[in-house]
């Protein structure tokens, strides 16, 4: 019997390539439109999973991966915000 837990995985709407959860960061667009980095991974609304990796963000700045996949306008201070926090978990670990 195998007894490890099945580790989430999602797909990162930049790379297309599947992660553990916890490598990626969800960014979350509200009912009422409002796009926020939801960094407990349990906000409502609809979500869409990024690499934690500054490629990756750029990636999806440039291809609006993540405007086309929240079906609305992402505010560059999100991108800016997503850089930061990438930066800081890069110096954590």
């Amino acid at each position: 019997m195998n007894n490890r837990k099945k580790v989430p995985m999602r797909k990162c709407v930049a790379t297309g390539e599947m992660r553990p959860k916890k490598e990626l960061v969800r960014i979350v667009r509200s009912k009422e439109g409002e796009v926020s980095i939801d960094l407990t991974g349990k906000k409502s609304g609809r979500g869409a999973y990024l690499s934690l990796d500054k490629e990756a963000i750029l990636l999806a700045k440039k291809k609006n991966s993540l405007s086309n996949h929240l079906e609305t306008k992402i505010d560059e201070s999100i991108y800016e915000e997503l850089l930061e926090f990438v930066e800081k978990e890069k110096r954590q670990s």
